[in-house]
């Protein structure tokens, strides 16, 4: 195919991904709305979207001057959080708590009594809001009643995306670069040398490895990237060391005098990277606010930053006169005093934002590497700065939109992920939207008010990767084959299946079983074997829909359908689960090395007794569990049913996520002759576990309750 039947024209790329960013967000809201309006709060906690009975247990001021609440349980509950799908970057609405038998809610008239913010931290026992500065005033008003905290739609993220795409829709040809001409395919690659395999000159000179321990595809994947001139994709497959290469790169790039800009889709995948960057005292700062609170990342975050560098300390006394403003309101009845003092911080923070913007700026000028979430690239701190090169890891877990945010600033790109295991999480029907073009002269038209001005069959769920690779095919793609997680059979049919048989495992992970952990182990049937299958086929673990059991009336049936995506469950599978874990803690493997994933919410709230029984376990959706890993993990498959229905058990991404995470034992559990009738490559895996698994039958009777 020549380069120019595969090129992509911008401008209606551009026009495209705005009409599906429009409709994703319309879809967030409208759900939001449902979900808020005609669910209960701790249904809502159910599904991961809302915490409850919090109180504010303190105020202070944060970066950009702005109020956070910290949000703690109440002391009638327990003094943990209980488990939610909060996180940090998250937009929140904290409210006064209704009652449970609270009228339907609308979203307005919460926010109208409410406040906005962001999450900034999250802690066992407590979750930090940072609050919209034009209600923080209600923020007030929280003191000693209790609240909740509701997940809404992340309107600010499609801002940041849509103001990128903008500006590509309205970008005259001359305007591209030679890097953005490559990414639409107006341009080849320039050609890289075929025979990087020795450590030869790359970049500026001879590669002298910061860790000669990286194996040979490692250091193959780093040539590359650094030898290419606009684009490298680094494929890392589960558990083969991809953050721990893209470290090796990025301190290579700074050896090379190169200034890079690191992203990733969330707080967690930079501050991962934050993390091990730290110790080589390069000069790092990461925008936005740290996911946990660890010193190394802290230590870098332009929070701590702006209050403990030279620059930072011209700011801190406004600081500390906000933060007595704040402490005063509290201790505050009257309403006039309270208005003054509301005044007050208003004009304090405007000193505070001028100071703030100065420090921030010689700050992130003086650093080499700067980390930010995808669509924190987009905030003031980066405005005008140019980066050489822009790294994005878990690229294939990002829209591609919001991969364009801190591209626009780059002359070169290298993307990390794998597009075999799940997409970013997509909403609407992307295949329902219709892309109207716009009228001539309308704002937003170019004029081409034409059928071509937008691209049919594009989805939200093409990756920036994903298009790359097909764009360019793999001459600008490195395979990482070496992976550190997994036995090597619970490695097996992953490789075999999605990795052209390439992975290998390493030797000090390839025989590794249960009883080999660094604490007392008993050897026993369940520690002596990587993976294990326990089949319920026969029908006598029926699945169930979640609304069969909740739903009375069509309306309240709509609403749990959509909480929990026509969730199922299976009570007889959750209890064989609740054994296999009793016998592993039995023969001495700790709870916070165990694991349980199921593809289906209601399952995880079959399973929830498992917290309580054995604290330390950790249970969660499989799409919640990527990029994760534990020395045992159970997969409750959940589907069983005499018609052959799998849902989105088909989706083998998701599969591949799901069996990917462990390190030593693998335990499916599921109904073989259901899930073999799902396609393919679901029957090659139930054939693979028949032969290769220890494979166990299981009827009803000899289940414990």
């Amino acid at each position: 195919m020549s380069l120019l039947t595969r090129s992509v024209d911008v401008p209606a790329f551009a026009r495209t991904q705005l009409a599906l960013l429009d409709a994703e967000l319309q879809s967030e809201i409208q759900e939001t709305s449902a979900l808020v309006g005609g669910t209960s709060p701790a249904s809502l906690q159910r599904a991961g979207l809302a915490v409850t009975n919090l109180v504010v247990s303190s105020q202070r001021t944060g970066l950009g001057g702005r109020t956070v609440l910290e949000l703690a349980p109440d002391s009638a509950t327990s003094g943990e959080l209980p488990e939610h799908g909060i996180r940090t970057g998250d937009i929140v609405l904290v409210a006064e708590q209704p009652a449970g038998s609270a009228k339907k809610r609308e979203v307005k008239d919460l926010e109208r009594k409410g406040a906005r913010g962001v999450v900034t931290r999250l802690k066992r026992d407590a979750i930090a809001v940072a609050v919209d500065e034009e209600r923080e005033d209600a923020a007030g008003t929280f003191a000693g009643g209790r609240v909740w905290l509701v997940k809404l739609a992340d309107e600010v993220t499609y801002r940041r995306m849509n103001q990128t795409m903008e500006r590509m829709r309205d970008m005259g040809e001359a305007e591209y670069s030679a890097f953005v001409r490559v990414l639409f395919g107006l341009s080849s690659p320039s050609p890289v040398p075929a025979d990087l395999a020795r450590d030869a000159e790359v970049g500026e000179g001879k590669v002298e490895w910061f860790d000669p321990t990286l194996n040979d595809s490692q250091k193959d994947a780093i040539r590359f990237a650094l030898a290419s001139r606009e684009i490298a994709l680094i494929h890392g497959p589960p558990g083969t060391g991809k953050t721990h290469t893209l470290i090796e790169l990025i301190l290579q790039m700074v050896k090379r005098n190169l200034r890079v800009l690191v992203c990733g889709p969330s707080n967690i995948s930079v501050d991962n990277i934050v993390e091990r960057l730290a110790p080589h005292k390069v000069p790092i700062v990461r925008l936005g606010h740290p996911a946990r609170l660890l010193p190394s990342v802290l230590n870098h975050s332009l929070d701590v930053l702006t209050q403990t560098s030279e620059a930072g300390l011209i700011v801190k006394d406004v600081r500390a006169e906000m933060d007595a403003k704040q402490a005063s309101i509290k201790k505050t009845r009257n309403g006039r005093e309270r208005k003054a003092i509301y005044g007050d911080l208003k004009e304090l923070r405007k000193e505070y934002r001028e100071r703030e913007r100065r420090c921030v700026s010689t700050l992130v000028g003086g650093s080499k590497v700067v980390l930010a979430t995808l669509h924190g690239a987009g905030g003031f701190q980066l405005r005008n700065e140019q980066f050489d090169v822009v790294v994005i890891d878990e690229a294939s877990q990002a829209l591609e939109a919001q991969c364009w945010v801190p591209l626009l600033a780059a002359k070169k790109a290298v993307c990390a992920g794998d597009h075999l295991q799940l997409p970013p999480t997509v909403k609407s029907t992307n295949s329902k939207v219709k892309l109207k073009p716009k009228p001539k002269g309308k704002e937003g038209g170019d004029g081409g008010g034409d059928d071509t001005s937008i691209i049919k069959g594009t989805s939200l769920e093409t990756t920036l990767f994903d298009r790359l690779l097909k764009l360019h095919g793999p001459s600008i793609k490195r395979m990482l084959t070496t992976q550190y997680r997994m036995h090597e059979k619970i490695m097996r049919f992953p490789s075999d299946e999605l990795y052209e048989s390439k992975l290998v495992a390493a030797d000090a992970v390839k025989d590794r079983l249960l009883r080999d952990l660094p604490y007392e182990v008993a050897d026993t049937e369940d520690t002596s074997e990587p993976v294990i299958f326990i089949d319920t086929q026969g029908g006598d673990f029926p699945e169930k829909n979640e609304e069969e059991e909740d739903s009375k009336d069509g309306k309240k049936k709509a609403t749990v359908r959509s909480l929990l995506g026509e969730s199922k469950s299976n009570e007889m599978e959750a209890a064989l689960v609740r054994q296999h874990v009793r016998k592993l803690v039995d023969a001495g493997v700790r709870p916070e090395d165990i694991a349980v994933v199921t593809p289906y919410n209601a399952q995880l709230g079959l399973l929830a007794p498992l917290k309580e029984a054995f604290p330390g376990i950790e249970l969660g959706s499989v799409d919640g569990f990527q990029g994760r890993e534990k020395e045992a993990v159970i997969v409750s498959l959940v589907r069983s049913n005499s018609e052959g229905e799998v849902g989105f058990l088909s989706e083998k991404r998701r599969l591949n996520v799901a069996m990917t995470r462990p390190k030593r034992s693998l335990v499916v559990v599921g109904d073989s002759e259901t899930v073999r009738r799902g396609g393919k490559f679901l029957n090659n895996w139930m054939d693979w576990l028949e032969n290769n698994a220890d494979l166990r039958y299981v009827d009803s009777a000899s289940i414990e309750a």
